[in-house]
């Protein structure tokens, strides 16, 4: 996607000066003291927040008891407290199916406030001081839109309240963000809250215990196998060797990624020039290097295909967009006499 593609998709983008006069620039600055003072009290009460006292609150509002909770969890969320205490708590109080819809829409109102909050205080500075690799990072993400935030909901790559924040500084669209993150967080909210209701028969005594306890643990089993899902999923299929070459000469952007150790980078095999070396025990604690490639189609490539596959998949469970295994790796890449460095 071009420049004037992307503008035209982003129309509500800020990228303008700061003509911004006195009074929003003082309503900026009270605001985010406000935001300071409400996580300084965040921190403050943090060990007050469990579950005996917020059903206290929940009973003692009455009637209004759900409206109190789902506001209490929006502002936790925009607070950095932890929003577990709150799901298992809701799925206590309110069930699995009511509770579900409480967890989820307040989760949803925070995120959407956290959102909100961070492109009204930063959004513009950002726009005007965004280059380097940080920029084609958030343009790799503003380029995948909501298919990004549904991602990130689905496979939690990151804090979820700080990620409501850092998704507030992208042009992604407001409404794309809050209906990607009410959808694709329903999962989660569904096993969470469960394993809250659960919890709370079983303290209770109530029949079928063993029975709500393995669908429990199915939930949260089927929410702990989803980055894998998505990983292969988001893994492309195989690359030949030649597919690899013709890409190479057609200069795709193309990012060649080789897994082997240093040494055999650099031994008799050689190495497909350009190609960036990695080693794949050294593939988790390189993102950030790689944070720029994340939206580049990445060719995976190795001495054959064992290990290439396995760097393939877990650069797909961490959010690469488009990741291919080199079928063969440099074995046959030498066997078909094409060119390499040393």
């Amino acid at each position: 996607m071009n420049t004037a593609q992307r503008t035209q998709r982003y129309p509500a983008a800020s990228t303008a000066p700061a003509a911004t006069g006195p009074r929003r620039r003082w309503s900026r600055w009270a605001l985010a003291a406000l935001l300071l003072a409400g996580l300084a009290a965040g921190v403050a009460w943090r060990g007050e927040l469990n579950p005996a006292a917020i059903q206290a609150w929940v009973d003692q509002a009455g009637a209004a008891g759900p409206l109190l909770f789902m506001l209490a969890y929006a502002l936790a969320t925009v607070l950095f407290l932890p929003g577990s205490v709150l799901t298992l708590a809701g799925g206590a109080l309110f069930g699995p199916v009511a509770g579900t819809l409480y967890n989820l829409t307040g989760a949803t109102l925070g995120a959407a406030a956290a959102f909100l909050l961070a492109r009204h205080l930063a959004g513009d500075w950002v726009a005007r001081r965004t280059g380097g690799r940080l920029k084609q990072l958030m343009d790799g993400v503003e380029n995948e839109g909501w298919r990004f935030v549904a991602f990130v909901r689905l496979v939690p790559l990151f804090p979820f309240n700080l990620l409501n924040y850092a998704l507030g500084l992208t042009r992604i669209r407001f409404w794309h963000y809050v209906l990607a993150s009410w959808v694709f967080m329903l999962p989660g909210a569904v096993a969470y809250t469960y394993a809250g209701y659960a919890g709370r028969e079983a303290l209770a005594g109530g029949g079928g215990l063993v029975q709500k306890a393995l669908i429990a643990l199915a939930l949260l089993a089927a929410v702990a196998f989803l980055p894998r899902f998505i990983g292969r999923l988001r893994q492309g299929p195989v690359m030949t060797v030649d597919e690899l070459r013709q890409r190479l000469d057609a200069g795709d952007d193309l990012l060649v990624l080789d897994v082997r150790a240093p040494e055999e980078f650099h031994g008799k095999l050689g190495h497909v020039a350009g190609a960036l070396n990695v080693p794949l025990e050294k593939l988790p604690g390189n993102s950030v290097r790689l944070a720029e490639a994340m939206e580049r189609p990445v060719a995976v490539i190795c001495r054959t295909d064992r290990r290439s596959a396995r760097a393939a998949r877990l650069l797909a469970r961490i959010g690469f967009a488009e990741v291919h295994v080199v079928k063969g790796g440099m074995v046959e890449w030498n066997a078909r006499g094409l060119p390499v460095e040393r």
